[in-house]
């Protein structure tokens, strides 16, 4: 796989949200990140998203970061779009995360609405257009209300997809109809910020998917997204509902990274499956219940 930039797929069709290895002492482990990024780029995924917060971005710091980003740029980056989280509630620190991130060779950045805070839509955009400014990385916005509880409002879509860096919106609001207003108003690509909602997505104009599940099958996405553009939309369809247990076993507990960073290690593609606090391993009754369902997905073998 050759990496391309097209106007309407600026970072590729299928981007794994990808997770920091680290160690069992936390540590973030670099060898583990470059070999993961390896094996989601032979398997599917034309971009990469790190830093993000399947990466577990708010406990990583910025030496970290930017050599997680410069070892997996010169690793896959000829063959990847490789784009750097540079979210924060705090804009001056989202503004270095930018530098940062572009002086270590991403190819763009991922900004999420300021958290917390609960700024105005005149902050958001202000804060935005800040970190857009920092670099000439492209950037994707990344609108994801049940994390930061402050949305994007149309009007501020509308004046940041004026900006000549911002180039594409990662949807994880879950709201098909104001995806489809947005995207054909703005002329922003759109892609889907949950692996659920790939297929009501692309429906819309969306055209591809910020992806956890492309930890376990991303090949099998990326044949998804190949029918739909060859317009085999039953084939499509049908392709997706036998990966409905993957993105369930995936998404369905409300800890991403957690379960990624399990099922990768009981796979054998993760040497641990370590977190930073506030995160926390999983327990024995969760690794058993994930064990169980990647034997019924088939994608363990069982005793």
């Amino acid at each position: 796989m050759v990496r391309t930039d097209t106007p309407g797929r600026p970072f590729g069709s299928l981007l794994t949200a990808m997770v920091t290895p680290m160690s069992p002492d936390g540590s973030v482990d670099i060898d583990a990140g470059v070999a993961l990024a390896r094996h989601l780029v032979d398997h599917g995924s034309d971009g990469l998203v790190l830093n993000g917060t399947t990466g577990e971005a708010p406990t990583t710091h910025a030496p970290e970061k930017a050599d997680l980003v410069s070892a997996v740029v010169e690793a896959v980056g000829d063959r990847a779009h490789v784009l750097a989280g540079a979210g924060s509630n705090d804009t001056a620190h989202a503004v270095r995360m930018a530098e940062q991130a572009a002086e270590a060779g991403a190819h763009g950045l991922l900004v999420v609405t300021p958290y917390y805070s609960r700024p105005s839509q005149a902050g958001v955009y202000a804060h935005t257009a800040a970190v857009a400014d920092a670099t000439d990385l492209p950037v994707m916005l990344y609108d994801v209300p049940g994390r930061t509880v402050v949305r994007y409002a149309p009007a501020t879509l509308d004046r940041l997809a004026e900006h000549p860096r911002v180039v594409a919106v990662k949807d994880a609001t879950g709201d098909t109809q104001a995806a489809l207003r947005a995207a054909a108003r703005t002329g922003l690509a759109w892609y889907s910020g949950d692996d659920g909602l790939l297929l009501p997505f692309l429906a819309v104009g969306a055209v591809g998917v910020v992806s956890m599940a492309a930890h376990l099958v991303g090949d099998q996405l990326a044949a998804v997204i190949r029918a739909w553009d060859a317009g085999d939309h039953d084939a499509a369809r049908r392709r997706f509902v036998d990966l409905v247990p993957v993105v369930d076993l995936i998404a369905g507990s409300g800890n991403g990274a957690l379960r990624c960073k399990l099922t990768l290690h009981l796979l054998g593609r993760l040497p641990s499956a370590a977190m930073r606090l506030p995160q926390v391993e999983a327990d024995e009754t969760e690794i058993a219940e994930v064990r169980d369902a990647l034997v019924a997905t088939g994608l363990l073998e069982g005793d």
